[in-house]
């Protein structure tokens, strides 16, 4: 091949990776056409391109299915922050001199985290950077993990029960598992309040599915104890409402009293772990000066409230709180 040859395919090579990027995110070539508003045969012609020059396959395709191979992978994990860059140049360029005056910064969280975490942090962000576009999306557990990985989202906030190989969990606030009964309960006001004295006790908890049944099943077992859900309800506000009608007592994460409701509250510290939140990336994504800049005030924040406690053990799938619309346990 030519030296005016090599120069041609190295000045397309962003297009070229740009469309790779795509077909990655999207599963599809038709589907990345559509976003790079090219032709099908376009795109195609990129990705064969690339192929040959790097001498490698970058993808099995099945069908219609596009998979990425270990050469594909890799070449994914060094395109991606490339793209991004250069797509972000201008709005990297106006950062370096402390202006954040456009673009789009996209968070996944769930119901619960959108409605206790996020609202100072989203308040001081848009007060900062009114011209900024922020999208916060609720999603499931495993929907989130999959949006963070296909660069749909560029963050998450979250919990995380286990480390996982290409995410990074950076807690930033810890919270207490508490128990709160109605006012005029037997246990209302006791001190040192023990498993033993919650089983004989009707429960309200989040639905089955959600880790809070495995770590209640857990703690009750581990001292020998049976126990009673007399109500299965969705959302923390629903069972606070529900406690404070007198329709059972719940364990819950005191990240969601605010003070205002008729129930009392009492520390399980001793029984259960605490629940940390905090920011989940994907390893090797680039983040936008918009993103970084929501991430930095998110941390300020916390960190002048006391930011995540010693002994704070984070809980639940990978992105719970990127996700499971209701309660996700303690």
């Amino acid at each position: 091949m030519s030296q005016n040859a090599n120069f041609y395919y190295k000045k397309n090579r962003m297009k070229q990776l740009r469309a790779f990027q795509q077909v990655v995110r999207t599963g599809s070539v038709t589907l990345a056409a559509e976003k790079l508003f090219l032709s099908q045969p376009s795109v195609s012609l990129q990705l064969q391109a690339l192929e040959r020059e790097l001498g490698v396959m970058l993808f099995e395709r099945l069908g219609s299915t596009m998979k990425l191979t270990p050469h594909g992978e890799i070449l994914y994990q060094i395109a991606q922050p490339l793209v991004e860059g250069i797509d972000q140049l201008e709005e990297t360029f106006a950062a370096a001199f402390g202006r954040i005056d456009s673009g789009q910064v996209n968070i996944g969280a769930g119901e619960s985290t959108i409605l206790y975490i996020m609202p100072e942090p989203v308040r001081r962000f848009t007060q900062g950077h009114p011209n900024v576009r922020l999208k916060m999306q609720n999603v499931t557990g495993r929907d989130g993990l999959r949006m963070l990985r296909a660069d749909e989202i560029d963050f998450a906030v979250g919990s995380m029960l286990e480390g996982v190989d290409d995410i990074i969990y950076e807690p930033v606030v810890t919270y207490d598992p508490m128990l709160i009964t109605p006012l005029n309960h037997p246990l209302a006001g006791k001190t040192d309040v023990t498993l033993a004295d919650i089983a004989p006790y009707g429960l309200i908890l989040p639905p089955r599915h959600l880790s809070t049944w495995r770590i209640v099943d857990y703690a009750f077992q581990q001292q020998g104890l049976n126990y009673t859900v007399t109500l299965e309800a969705g959302g923390w506000e629903v069972i606070k409402k529900y406690v404070e009608l007198g329709l059972g007592i719940s364990i819950v994460t005191d990240i969601c009293l605010t003070g205002q409701e008729k129930v009392v509250k009492m520390p399980l510290t001793k029984y259960f772990p605490r629940r940390s939140y905090g920011i989940v990336l994907r390893k090797g994504r680039y983040l936008s000066p918009q993103a970084q800049r929501f991430i930095d005030i998110m941390r300020a924040y916390y960190a002048e409230r006391g930011g995540a406690k010693q002994g704070g053990v984070p809980e639940e799938d990978p992105l719970s709180a990127v996700g499971t619309a209701g309660p996700e346990g303690f």
